[in-house]
């Protein structure tokens, strides 16, 4: 009878010959969307654990853009691989992949460089920064503007316990702003701090806002990019 049960479960282990599971595809062409086929590229993007959602209770999600896997790519310790599904868990700050058998993955964020993702026909860039005196979490940051001078944005989410009638808990969404000079990251809260930051041009830049009737605003972090443009351009 022992040896009847063992060979039972050996025989569930085993793959049903035929069945690949739910085929990937790009959400916007409904087109399938392959991974590398290659056994050691596998190996490679596929190096995580297999995922499951830890707050079904909670109202919301903790995706940047909602649950829906989106087109993407992904750089692995220098690696590029594309035509994948990416998901991006801001709370955990974790990117989440499904493979050619239906099953989402946790990748191995340690061995991520950067990775990019297309949303409403916009694509957005992402890489990680390792901690420092000034974001000691580190992690992944979006690249809105790249250059002399480079700006980025911190996608967080957070839990709010019974925020919902006192009795369910909420994700919320926040963001935090970056900018990189001369090799350090300064967090960015408005248009004192960014000028402050760029104190080297602060009358230039304060006209040049001022002559253009631009808003700056840590709402919209891209209404800091034209600014980090016109700086970039005076130092060049």
């Amino acid at each position: 009878m022992f040896r009847l049960l063992c060979l039972i479960s050996w025989l569930l282990l085993l793959p049903f010959p035929g069945f690949s599971g739910p085929e990937p595809f790009n959400p916007a062409t409904s087109e399938p969307l392959s991974v590398q086929q290659d056994t050691t590229d596998r190996q490679v993007i596929f190096n995580g654990r297999a995922w499951r959602n830890l707050y079904p209770k909670v109202i919301g999600d903790q995706f940047l853009f909602g649950k829906e896997f989106l087109p993407g790519s992904v750089t692995v310790e220098g690696r590029a691989f594309k035509n994948l599904l990416l998901r991006y868990d801001i709370y955990n700050d974790e990117i989440l992949t499904i493979t050619d058998h239906g099953i989402i993955l946790q990748l191995n964020k340690e061995m991520v460089n950067r990775f990019s993702f297309t949303y409403l026909d916009k694509t957005y860039d992402f890489f990680r920064h390792d901690p420092d005196s000034v974001n000691t979490t580190g992690g992944f940051f979006n690249v809105l503007y790249d250059g002399g001078v480079s700006l980025y944005v911190k996608h967080r989410k957070e839990i709010l316990l019974l925020a919902v009638e006192n009795r369910f808990d909420l994700f919320q969404e926040s963001h935090r702003i970056y900018l990189e000079k001369d090799g350090k990251m300064y967090l960015l809260s408005g248009k004192r701090d960014l000028l402050n930051t760029l104190e080297d041009n602060k009358k230039q830049i304060r006209s040049y806002i001022k002559s253009g009737k631009l808003t700056v605003t840590k709402k919209d972090p891209w209404s800091f990019v034209p600014v980090i443009e016109y700086y970039d351009s005076l130092r060049h």
